[in-house]
């Protein structure tokens, strides 16, 4: 009988810390990345028990056994933050921390003082370098973007073959020191009987660029150029290199009469000086950073970890993971090696089903009843032959 109160009391505890672990899973129904717990029970058994014979097995109760963690996917919600990440299917976030190696499922991140893109905890978000190994992201070393001088303007539309002039205004150049000037070609009708068109190149003050070769443009009946359709201007900016820029009319058509010219730049190179503004996620998985200058730049991919058994995993705090053993993960980037799709702008919200918890909270107050009593009726019949003791 006292062996039926250790059997009890052992289902009690094991449906007490049942319990706990369903009132975890039920506070952290609003935490972001949060997974639910499996609820199970493993048998005890008393091997070779001397007053039931040596090859018996009594049982003994019942103990909590392993906590295994539900890596089913939580809905995606979405965010006004562009480094809200979340993955839509399989993997894991990497983050670095004082040189150790984290995971998570989603992540707040943001570009902190020191430069690094961190979670709340000081997590670094981590982007695969050349050798498919994670390294920590920093943007100090990016916080400007280059000038670079134009080299190439393209042009397209229609020269109307009716039409005496036509011009295309305020094309931006920038030099060698990202410093912009502005622009215009001008075009003049010279030969009506053979289509031919001569044109200008003038900068804001009016002031004629220099064109090497013929200027003109000539067309034939199916309003195609004939000759040279590239041309290279010169100019030479105070305090900066050489301006030398393709003008390339080969997209450029002449139609019949009637029809208005509409001529306008298709391209146009170069760039100013860039300062950063902000940080994001591009549709393939890289960060990438956003200038004033209106250029991007793309700095590497966000790096996925694949685990062969995620429940090896060991839970730190909430969202966050530790791999006890490094051989289980490989790295990608998101969409690769059959891992799911990187989502900006999004969390992933906590899979715990409240349904299925009040459920298995349910059945552990009726296994709680049920091991107290056991308790109860062992301790009375204890009480009974004790009684019975007493009379003889």
């Amino acid at each position: 009988m006292l062996g039926a109160i250790y059997t009890g009391l052992s289902g009690m505890n094991a449906y007490s810390e049942g319990l706990m672990m369903i009132s975890n899973d039920v506070a952290n129904l609003n935490s972001m990345g949060y997974k639910g717990n499996f609820l199970s029970f493993d048998s005890l058994f008393e091997h070779g028990g001397a007053f039931l014979g040596s090859n018996s097995n009594a049982g003994y109760g019942v103990s909590m056994g392993s906590a295994f963690i539900d890596f089913s996917q939580g809905t995606l919600q979405q965010t006004t933050n562009p480094l809200d990440l979340a993955i839509q299917g399989k993997g894991f976030l990497t983050v670095l921390k004082d040189g150790k190696t984290f995971y998570e499922r989603t992540g707040n991140f943001f570009v902190g003082q020191d430069g690094f893109v961190s979670d709340a905890q000081g997590n670094h978000l981590a982007i695969l370098n050349s050798d498919n190994i994670p390294v920590e992201v920093n943007i100090d070393a990016y916080k400007s973007y280059p000038p670079a001088a134009t080299g190439n303007i393209a042009f397209t539309g229609n020269l109307s073959s009716g039409g005496t002039n036509a011009s295309v205004a305020n094309i931006k150049v920038f030099d060698s020191r990202g410093n912009e000037h502005d622009w215009t070609v001008t075009f003049t009708m010279s030969d009506p009987a053979t289509d031919t068109w001569t044109f200008t190149v003038a900068d804001a003050s009016g002031k004629p660029v220099d064109i090497q070769g013929t200027a003109s443009l000539q067309f034939d009946s199916s309003g195609n150029i004939t000759g040279t359709t590239k041309f290279t201007v010169t100019e030479v900016p105070d305090n900066a290199d050489p301006l030398n820029v393709t003008l390339d009319f080969s997209k450029v058509t002449s139609t019949g009469g009637g029809t208005d010219s509409t001529i306008a730049t298709s391209s146009v190179d170069g760039n100013a000086t860039g300062t950063l503004t902000g940080a994001g996620i591009s549709s393939d998985g890289q960060v990438e950073l956003a200038y004033t200058n209106g250029k991007t730049k793309d700095i590497g991919f966000v790096a996925l970890a694949n685990f062969q058994d995620p429940q090896l995993l060991q839970r730190l705090n909430g969202d966050i993971y530790a791999n006890p053993t490094d051989e289980q993960v490989t790295y990608n980037k998101s969409g690769g090696d059959g891992l799911g799709t990187l989502q900006s702008g999004q969390i992933e919200a906590s899979n715990v089903n409240l349904s299925n918890e009040f459920g298995e909270l349910i059945l552990i107050e009726r296994g709680f009843q049920a091991c107290s009593q056991i308790v109860s009726i062992s301790n009375e019949m204890i009480q009974t032959l004790f009684s019975m003791q007493g009379h003889g």
